[in-house]
């Protein structure tokens, strides 16, 4: 019995996976055993996480604005025709079927109020505190302390530690929108960059113009004839200066550089100091970073707007290194948005069509300098127009709200190119969380980014409590 029990011992097949030294593992077992644990490595990061401080749970996206109000899906029924089209909507391939977004560029069409409703319907901090007060309503005339509509376009946002302000800088458009010739882009005379401060992204008082336009040298880079766009500031603890790059241009846009000022206080005045064309390219729709360290970065659309370039700024932020590399090259991308959340680099990004609005993008990298990966179009709810057209806007800056972590505030423009004075804000919530949409190539299929979802609402407002 004892020797039956031996032979059929002495026949059965292992059970166990032998690697001993010198031995070789099964090359599938080995990968499938990888790919396991990456799955148990995607689920776990998915799970909701213990928050240290207060011994709870980090809430879901969509589930901290409380406040928010029911989505409305923009259910837009274009009407027929009234009379003729205006010159700019006709322009734009006027044998087929006339689409929303012609709409929006037609001054004269019935759906105008839609995209940008009238003084009646305005933001107005002055009228003290109300059933609206501190809420945000995307596309609406936004009044500061004074009850004039804000001029901020293209702008940013700095928060200033010593003063515990926000400063809002951006084009101050404030003048007559017209071409420079029959084939230019609408324009407005540079009167200078805007500045607003706040301690509650709500209620803006103006600090008037920090940055002035210069009206008798033609030959200067802020004569009114140029092009001032997309001002950014930084503070540089080194040096103790408040710095800012902007986008300077000619009336055509052939000059393609970027502008430097510095000032000692946010509110200015600040100094122009020079312009140059970036690492000997050209340069067009820019931003500027600053990380967790102290670096700073310069991030601009290059050779006509078909990649974007990203280098380090000078240890004063006053001048760009030589050091750069060419990211999303090909894919035609400008007004870049930068952000970072739990050491990952997040950036907005729109198409190329003008001052017509497109379908926006999100990218991310483990490293600023990329590789940089393209994640699709961050924009949820509205109707899938609304989505293909980042809610009619482009765009501008990406706001970190402090105590709210994976939560920023997206904002861009809504460009009125019949009236750029009157060019709108879109301020909306954005969340960082969850897995990507869509695979990422060098990874076996699972995204390493979690998700970019940029929230539409008619109506909202930050959390109650939320201060700084």
């Amino acid at each position: 019995m004892e020797e039956k029990l031996r032979m059929r011992n002495k026949y059965r097949k292992p059970t166990t996976l032998r690697c001993s030294a010198g031995s070789r593992c099964s090359l599938p077992v080995f990968v499938w055993s990888l790919v396991g644990c990456l799955v148990m490595l995607h689920l776990y990061s998915l799970l909701p996480i213990r928050d240290t401080n207060t011994g709870g749970f980090q809430i879901r996206p969509g589930k901290l604005f409380v406040e928010l109000e029911e989505v409305e899906e923009e259910n837009i029924r274009i009407p027929p025709p009234k009379g003729k089209r205006s010159p700019r909507a006709a322009k734009r391939r006027p044998k087929r079927i006339t689409s929303l977004v012609d709409e929006f560029l037609d001054e004269s069409s019935q759906l105008r109020h839609i995209f940008f409703p009238d003084l009646k319907s305005a933001i107005d901090p002055t009228k003290g505190l109300r059933n609206d007060s501190f809420y945000y309503y995307p596309g609406r005339i936004w009044l500061d302390t004074e009850g004039n509509p804000i001029q901020a376009h293209g702008g940013g946002i700095l928060y200033d530690e010593r003063s515990r302000m926000y400063y809002w800088y951006g084009e101050y458009k404030d003048g007559p929108t017209y071409h420079a010739h029959k084939k230019g882009a609408a324009r407005v005379d540079i009167i200078g960059v805007g500045c607003y401060s706040s301690k509650d992204l709500w209620t803006w008082k103006n600090e008037g113009l920090v940055l002035v336009a210069e009206k008798t040298n033609e030959t200067h880079d802020l004569h009114v004839s140029n092009v001032l766009e997309r001002p950014k500031v930084i503070y540089n603890e080194k040096t103790r200066k408040y710095i800012m790059w902007m986008h300077i241009d000619d009336a055509n846009y052939t000059k393609a550089s970027v502008g430097v000022a510095v000032g000692n206080s946010p509110t200015g005045p600040f100094d122009y100091l020079y312009s140059k064309r970036p690492h000997g390219f050209d340069s067009r729709d820019m931003t500027v970073f600053k990380d967790d360290n102290g670096s700073a970065y310069l991030i601009y659309s290059s050779e006509d707007n078909s990649e974007l370039h990203i280098g380090p700024l000078t240890d004063d932020y006053l001048d760009v290194t030589s050091v750069m590399r060419k990211v999303l090259v090909g894919q035609h991308r400008e007004a870049p948005a930068l952000f970072k959340h739990q050491g990952t680099y997040y950036m907005i990004t729109s198409g190329c069509t003008g001052w017509a609005p497109n379908e926006a993008m999100a990218h991310a990298a483990g490293s600023i300098m990329g590789p940089w990966e393209t994640m699709g179009n961050p924009c949820v709810r509205g109707n899938k127009i609304f989505r293909q057209t980042s809610f009619f806007a482009q765009s501008t800056f990406v706001l970190p709200l402090p105590g709210l972590s994976g939560y920023f505030i997206f904002m861009a423009d809504r460009w009125n190119p019949a009236n750029l004075r009157d060019s709108r804000y879109v301020w909306l919530p954005l969340s960082v969380a969850g897995a990507a949409d869509q695979p990422l190539e060098f990874e076996f299929g699972f995204p390493l980014w979690s998700r970019v979802s940029i929230y539409w609402y008619k109506r909202w407002r930050l959390p109650y409590r939320w201060g700084v």
